[in-house]
């Protein structure tokens, strides 16, 4: 059978294209990708970070994107399994052609995507993930919020300053919190602040219900948690039937959902947290007015810190996208240059020695019936 040469070249010139559409197509885009867990232990954390920075981009496509290129986010659920997350990032860079990578949710997961050859081959910075233990990185990870410390500090300054000298601990131990222990401590001596007692999360039932309730006898007038949300939730449940009105401090990672479900609405009075954001309901700068406005919508979803957060990183990817220079890695370039970043309210001071690019640490305090007041 053949073919008149007049179809030959009107399929070879559809071929072509729509190859050459294709190619223009990868060309006016922008691929950012990212590995987090949405649906396993932190998945209400990886969702509302998801949704602010969904909701950025959002935003920046409809207003035509980066330099006329439009952002596509593509997010994998890696359920908080640090083996998944290391094979969907090398997903994302081999298969998707990711121009750039948001990180997920804890150390575990962070160091399995570092140690991801696909990801060591690429030389691409992993940005923004969300790490609470004390671990130095190298500068293939920039983080968006300050170090565990400052917070830690933050909440050591705040209840200093009324006079709080007699501090417990609730250490659930482990590698990862270790570190942290160990910082706590030193802190205690450098204050001149009292440790009146030690409640070791995750030893037998008897012996926690013991040391609460030595420690709640002996009236502190602080508890650290040094614990991840179901080690707090667990140490609350107990510490709470002796002490129902001593003040608790956990960090900004702390999953407020699952510690209600964990400990009961109850025990979550006289609670409080640090934050790395300011209020997201407050609209006293022009970015809490735009991640207001831009939630509203696009997602017509409940604002929160961490969907604040997801926000004001996407836009941080966005300058450093637009400030980039060819050639080189722009989430590096944004570290090095030495000007603080505005990004309507909220300013950011990168740092290349620690990799960081915010420095902003608040509290809130945890109200009846739930939620966060700053």
């Amino acid at each position: 059978m053949h073919f008149p040469l007049r179809l030959l070249a009107f399929f070879f010139t559809l071929l072509c294209s729509i190859f050459a559409a294709n190619v223009q197509a990868q060309g006016n885009t922008i691929i950012v990708g990212q590995a987090i867990d949405l649906s396993g232990p932190n998945g209400s954390i990886g969702r509302d970070y998801v949704a602010g920075i969904t909701t950025y981009f959002d935003s920046i496509n409809v207003s035509g994107g980066v330099g006329g290129k439009r952002i596509k986010y593509l997010v994998r659920d890696d359920q908080g399994n640090p083996a998944l997350s290391a094979q969907a990032v090398g997903d994302l860079l081999e298969k998707d052609k990711a121009d750039y990578l948001l990180g997920g949710i804890g150390a575990a997961v962070t160091d399995a995507v570092l140690s991801n050859a696909r990801f060591a081959q690429s030389g691409q910075t992993l940005f923004a993930p969300l790490v609470a233990s004390a671990k130095a990185y190298s500068s293939r990870v920039l983080f968006w919020r300050p170090s565990p410390e400052q917070e830690m500090q933050y909440i050591f300054s705040y209840f200093d300053k009324l006079g709080i000298k007699s501090v417990g601990i609730a250490y659930q131990e482990n590698a990862v919190n270790q570190d942290m222990y160990q910082y706590v401590v030193a802190e205690l001596r450098k204050r001149n602040m009292l440790m009146s007692g030690l409640v070791r999360i995750g030893a037998a039932a008897a012996d926690m219900e013991r040391e609460s309730a030595i420690l709640a006898k002996s009236n502190p007038g602080i508890v650290i948690a040094i614990a991840d949300t179901l080690g707090t939730g667990i140490f609350l449940k107990e510490f709470r039937k002796q002490a129902p009105r001593t003040f608790v401090a956990g960090m900004s990672l702390i999953n407020l959902d699952t510690l209600a479900e964990v400990a009961g609405p109850k025990a979550l009075e006289w609670t409080v947290f640090s934050q790395v954001v300011p209020n997201p309901l407050s609209k006293k700068s022009l970015i809490q007015i735009d991640h207001s406005n831009m939630m509203k919508k696009f997602r017509d979803e409940d604002l929160s810190a961490l969907t604040f957060e997801g926000f004001m990183v996407a836009k941080t990817l966005v300058k450093a996208i637009q400030t980039g220079k060819p050639g080189r890695d722009a989430l590096q370039g944004l570290l090095t240059q030495k000007s603080i970043i505005d990004l309507g309210g909220v300013t950011l001071n990168p740092s290349e020695s620690t990799h960081r690019m915010s420095n902003y640490v608040d509290m809130a305090l945890f109200r009846k019936g739930g939620g966060l007041l700053f």
